[in-house]
């Protein structure tokens, strides 16, 4: 098994059976059949449901959670192999995305959105340093047609993240991009 590990972001009110929620389950599947470790912010909705199927695939589970800040998420989702307690939403979207290898973003909100931006920002300056650039891979709406008009108005280099039309495809294009860089 590799030691590479993938975050996924993803929407927090996503419930079971609901297409998005199995979708996120199929992603962890797939990603910790792949051998990945899977990281999360390890809450309900898309997290749990990532969580739930990297382990019903025997995968590693990184929770990277914030419990001052989400008063309201009293426990993390009980899919986790680790806990990892930040003390902000900052420290945890910049951990979920400086301590993994790449990422994947599901359909979800502001928070989902934020977590996007912030790793496709540090790929964009990885091209002023010597940090190596990590594949980024978004999924479905809102993304297909959000991105491509963030690349178009905003002063950024187009590419950066990869557009995928499902989670199939996504861990495809992930495994595609990890074994050849």
């Amino acid at each position: 098994m590799t030691s590479r590990t993938i975050a996924v972001f993803g929407a927090s009110k996503t419930q079971p059976g609901e297409a998005y929620y199995e979708e996120a389950r199929l992603c962890g599947r797939l990603l910790a059949g792949s051998g990945y470790r899977v990281a999360t912010g390890g809450y309900a909705g898309t997290m749990e449901a990532v969580s739930m199927g990297a382990r019903e695939a025997q995968g590693e589970v990184l929770g990277v959670t914030a419990p001052t800040v989400f008063l309201d998420r009293s426990i993390a989702n009980p899919y986790l192999t680790d806990e990892q307690p930040e003390t902000s939403l900052t420290s945890r979207i910049g951990s979920l995305v400086e301590h993994t290898d790449g990422a994947i973003a599901l359909w979800g909100s502001l928070g989902t959105a934020a977590e996007l931006v912030v790793a496709w920002n540090v790929s964009y300056v990885s091209q002023f340093s010597t940090v190596r650039r990590k594949p980024l891979i978004a999924v479905g709406e809102p993304w297909a047609s959000l991105i491509p008009h963030l690349e178009s108005t905003l002063d950024t280099e187009a590419g950066l993240v990869t557009l995928a039309d499902d989670v199939q495809i996504a861990v495809e294009l992930l495994n595609t991009t990890l074994t050849q860089g």
